[in-house]
């Protein structure tokens, strides 16, 4: 029984288990004749550090990780909506494409309009709201992303790059004339979000944009073969008293932060004269008299020669 007990004894020296069962190599031993657990402690290392985490091995079961908020790329489509300035672009389209149809230009014809409008419209709603992004932000304004950081300039740009990828043959397939005049119109409106903007000739790249626009109609054609004939003055000078009156009526909802910002253009100088509620009664009824015109000449002169 004796030499059974001290075998066991020295079986059980020999390892030290820990308290999950496992063996520990490489304890250090303790000196002949001493205590085991005297040579393993050293009195000024302080206290023992807590034990490592547990690390899974491969194949074992985890559990689910909760998900996050909702990404924001997840919204960038929808945020790039609200900055192409949507309402202004549908109804810009749709404008000018019924025009095509009251034109009698195919419907085939009139949605290539509709559509070609319509993207280069957006791509002029991304580009100001691009520009305005710090005066924006200062100001507080609503419903612009860039400006309030939810969505990243570096998106609006890629999507004006492809935005301009799509309008090149869009524009151009109804013909070389006509969507020369469309892609100026829209260049001269970029031109408009950088300069003359601030002063008294605002009006000037929205009337003659809009100027423009008959020419894109009157010359276009299905697969750019019909070039057609140059749009008649009448209806130029129409559409370009119609810019006017549509960049009185866009500037109205932003004439307190232009004042602020020291703007001396055409709008805010009627609404520093006039009161921004009268600017609008009279700015609405201006509008629907240039529409009434537009209607006439369309059914006296035409909108070709």
């Amino acid at each position: 029984m004796a030499m059974r007990e001290r075998w066991r004894r020295r079986a059980g020296s020999s390892t030290t288990v820990d308290a999950a069962g496992a063996a520990v190599k490489d304890h250090p031993r303790a000196p002949a004749g001493g205590h085991p657990t005297e040579a393993a402690v050293d009195p000024s290392a302080g206290p023992a550090p807590a034990p490592a985490s547990v690390t899974p091995e491969a194949g074992a079961a985890t559990e689910p990780v909760p998900r996050g908020p909702r990404r924001v790329r997840d919204l960038e489509p929808f945020l790039l909506l609200a900055a192409s300035h949507p309402r202004q672009a549908l109804l810009t389209a749709l404008g000018l494409a019924a025009c095509a149809a009251l034109a009698g230009r195919a419907v085939r014809e009139v949605g290539v309009v509709f559509l070609t409008v319509l993207v280069g419209q957006a791509i002029l709603g991304w580009h100001n709201d691009l520009v305005d992004r710090r005066r924006d932000a200062r100001h507080d304004l609503p419903g612009k992303p860039v400006a309030q950081g939810r969505l990243d300039p570096g998106s609006v740009w890629f999507a004006i790059a492809c935005a301009a990828l799509l309008l090149v043959p869009l524009a151009v397939s109804t013909g070389i004339t006509a969507g020369s005049a469309y892609l100026l119109s829209v260049a001269v409106g970029l031109l408009g979000n950088v300069v003359l903007r601030k002063g008294l000739f605002s009006w000037v790249p929205w009337a003659v944009s809009y100027a423009l626009y008959p020419a894109y109609l009157s010359y276009g054609g299905w697969g750019g073969q019909f070039e057609g004939r140059p749009p008649e003055i009448v209806m130029v000078v129409l559409f370009a008293l119609l810019g006017i009156g549509v960049h009185v009526l866009r500037a109205l909802w932003g004439l307190v932060p232009d004042n602020k910002d020291g703007w001396t253009y055409l709008p805010l100088r009627l609404g520093l004269r006039l009161g921004a509620a009268r600017l609008l009664t009279l700015t609405s009824v201006y509008l629907g008299a240039v529409l009434i015109a537009l209607a006439f000449a369309g059914a006296q002169v035409g909108l070709a020669q």
